[in-house]
């Protein structure tokens, strides 16, 4: 196998466990709120990429970093690792799986919002078309498709779901001024959310124990889906073209909803279904001029190559 090929498994791997994300949201939020998840996950997830690191022999990384980068990547996972899934996992607590997870997709749009007054990017045409279709989207969500009369329902669930996309939204573009080693910044990140985690447990006063099946969810969740799949996203950034990688990670959202009915006793609104579309067709749409570049360039490196 190629370390292209590899670097596609990896991704498969990893997208296979992000979109797992509502499924294991909703079994463990049976008996736990958004919080005491939070906490419990990120036990697991601090312990699974610290081992990472000892593994790939990077500890004394952590020891080169000045106060400054320790603070700077502290902060990134207060947002990253912490605020975003305090919120995403409280959108699922109060809204469905599926429109969940698909309205929290739509962070990638609010990236090109956010790079405006923070990168000092400009909206183009295609982006600001981007934006238009990737919104009516959420609005099909959000009105479960009764856009007329305007009937909202899930109100709060689809307000955390959104807030949780404009956090990981705003963690990502901070995130690429951020030039440290990936592994040891994940693990940092998710260390800075075990303490605030942990802080805010104690803020309230309760940690109640889960059920042994809870506790599979839990460990499945903080080992797995917030865990070992940084690995498998490292692996595949590193071997693949980023373009391509970071733009097949929009086939996550496609996948849960399979999971949801599968796994859930939940409907899969067709709302959800035409607002997903219309949402990864405006995230296409933005990335269109990169990926017709893209492929301009090979096929001039080809005719180069043939000369």
């Amino acid at each position: 196998m190629t370390p292209r090929q590899q670097s596609y498994l990896n991704l498969a791997l990893c997208i296979l466990l992000w979109a797992s994300i509502p499924v294991a949201s909703k079994k463990i939020l049976v008996e736990l709120n958004n919080l005491q998840m939070l906490f419990y996950s990120t036990v697991f997830s601090a312990i699974a990429l610290g081992a990472l690191v000892l593994w790939q022999r990077k500890a004394a990384l952590l020891l080169q970093h000045k106060l400054r980068d320790l603070a700077h990547l502290s902060w990134l996972g207060f947002l990253g690792a912490f605020l975003y899934y305090v919120l995403l996992y409280g959108a699922f607590a109060n809204t469905s799986a599926a429109e969940g997870f698909v309205l929290a997709y739509t962070w990638p749009i609010l990236v090109s919002l956010l790079a405006v007054p923070l990168l000092g990017q400009s909206l183009t045409p295609i982006r600001l078309t981007a934006i238009a279709i990737s919104f009516s989207g959420v609005v099909v969500i959000v009105t479960r498709g009764q856009m007329v009369a305007f009937q909202v329902e899930n109100l709060a669930g689809n307000l955390l779901a959104l807030s949780g996309a404009f956090v990981f939204a705003l963690f990502s573009i901070l995130g690429r001024r951020a030039n440290y080693d990936l592994t040891v910044a994940a693990f940092i990140y998710f260390f800075a959310a075990l303490i605030c985690s942990g802080a805010a447990v104690a803020l309230t006063g309760k940690l109640p124990l889960p059920s042994l099946s809870v506790w599979g969810w839990l460990l499945y969740n903080g080992l797995l889906v917030n865990g070992v799949s940084y690995l498998f996203w490292f692996k595949a950034l590193k071997h693949g073209e980023t373009f391509i990688v970071s733009n097949l990670l929009y086939l996550t959202p496609v996948l849960s909803l399979p999971l949801v009915r599968l796994f859930l006793d939940e409907p899969v609104h067709a709302s959800a279904v035409s607002g997903l579309i219309l949402i990864l067709a405006g995230i296409l749409l933005q990335s269109w001029p990169k990926l017709v570049a893209m492929v301009r360039s090979r096929g001039q490196g080809r005719r180069i190559a043939s000369q």
